[in-house]
């Protein structure tokens, strides 16, 4: 069953909606994502399935060689992070109206957190290398 999420940017330039059975936020403590929101990433997984309203607005930039991230022009609202091989959007649970209903379950990159911040729920965690190997793509 997939639910209708609608969310935007701080300054309401950019309107998100998607609907995504996912309803599972996961953490990532790689250098890029903390150096990128000033901490982890605490992103839900859209899938390829993504609406923006002004997309004029929305700019990307390419990280990494498998991965660009998003923002809006005019405030800087972190919009997503995007997979190059397959179009798949990862966005950052906080833009969404109504997200109330998501459970915190994984980690990514625990291996690059650092120790001034750490989170009480229990989850399932992965080191950077260990999350490279489950989801790169076939060579």
């Amino acid at each position: 069953m997939s639910v209708q999420r609608n969310g935007r940017c701080l300054c309401g330039k950019v309107g998100i909606s998607v609907a995504v059975s996912a309803d599972k936020v996961g953490a990532c403590h790689c250098d890029m994502c903390r150096r990128w929101g000033g901490g982890p990433l605490l992103a839900l997984d859209c899938g390829t399935d993504v609406k923006f309203s002004g997309e004029q607005h929305v700019r990307a930039f390419r990280s990494s060689d498998w991965a660009s991230r998003g923002f809006c022009a005019e405030c800087g609202t972190h919009l997503f992070y995007r997979l190059s091989q397959n179009g798949q959007y990862i966005i950052p649970v906080g833009l969404f109206d109504n997200a109330d209903d998501v459970v915190f379950d994984h980690q990514v990159c625990i291996d690059s957190k650092p120790a001034y911040y750490s989170f009480a729920e229990y989850t399932h965690n992965m080191t950077c290398e260990e999350m490279f190997a489950a989801f790169a793509p076939p060579q």
